[in-house]
């Protein structure tokens, strides 16, 4: 039964890498704490890792990382969001998997897991291939495409629109991350919720074009930036500074400062 270990540091993940044979499957998955979706990913990831031995050399290697904390690593295998797959080989990226898709994630670990040498996938410990159907759905028979009903699409895509603007209580949508902005406004609006101290989730919307196309409809606004608060759409930057010359105190409390002086107080 294989765990998943968490790293602390970018020292701790260097070395963890280092003691790894180039046989071994490096599974690397960025989480955030203020995502939701990710404690759902921990338990389908916790279940996958449970089904694959502890071997010498090992076949795989389970690795968590958060990605605010360490965000280096983060911009290194272009996180652009939470959950996030990396799948690695002899420090090769063989894939990667954006979401928190329980069976995207499962095909994409055995796919790779079986293409280590000697190995046939997750097995039990009197060899016989197991899986967990409460936590994570088993890989779908090979079948002929149908056609996709454009309203049930649309209702999926609502759906998960609807978790991705509550996914923290202040969050931003827009082009690039806010360490590489990829367009001025973009720049501005990070520019702004940093000079607040606000602590902010983001989704870069340049990575996802049905998050990008799709929220336009769903919001009602047809561009970019978006900066949403307790789930509601605020606005694009003019709103938002529209917003702070009326009220110079209307991120104050979504500010980490405002927030631990309120911890002291108390």
């Amino acid at each position: 039964m294989s765990n998943i270990k968490e790293m602390t540091s970018i020292p701790e993940w260097e070395n963890h890498i280092e003691t790894l044979p180039p046989s071994t499957l490096l599974i690397m998955s960025f989480h955030a704490p203020w995502a939701a979706p990710c404690a759902q990913m921990a338990t389908v990831l916790s279940t996958l890792a449970a089904d694959y031995p502890v071997t010498d050399p090992p076949q795989t290697s389970w690795v968590s990382i958060n990605a605010e904390e360490l965000s280096d690593l983060s911009e290194a295998y272009n996180v652009t969001a939470v959950p996030f797959l990396v799948l690695i080989r002899n420090g090769k990226v063989l894939e990667t998997v954006s979401g928190s898709s329980a069976v995207k994630v499962r095909n994409a670990i055995e796919t790779q897991a079986k293409k280590s040498a000697g190995s046939a996938g997750p097995t039990s410990a009197n060899g016989v291939e197991t899986s967990d159907a409460n936590a994570v759905s088993k890989a779908a028979p090979a079948k002929t495409e149908e056609p996709v009903d454009p309203e049930e699409a649309k209702e999926e895509l609502f759906k998960r629109l609807g978790e991705l603007v509550k996914a923290a209580s202040v969050m931003l949508f827009m082009k690039g991350t806010p360490s590489s902005p990829e367009c001025g406004f973009s720049r501005q609006m990070v520019g702004i919720l940093r000079e607040h101290s606000v602590k902010y989730g983001f989704f870069n919307i340049l990575a996802d074009d049905e998050v990008r196309q799709g929220l336009k409809e769903y919001a009602e606004w047809p561009t970019y930036p978006q900066l949403w608060i307790g789930g509601e759409l605020v606005g694009g930057l003019d709103i938002v500074k529209e917003e702070l010359e009326n009220d110079p105190e209307f991120l104050a409390p979504y500010s980490v400062k405002s927030n631990a002086d309120n911890v002291a107080d108390s």
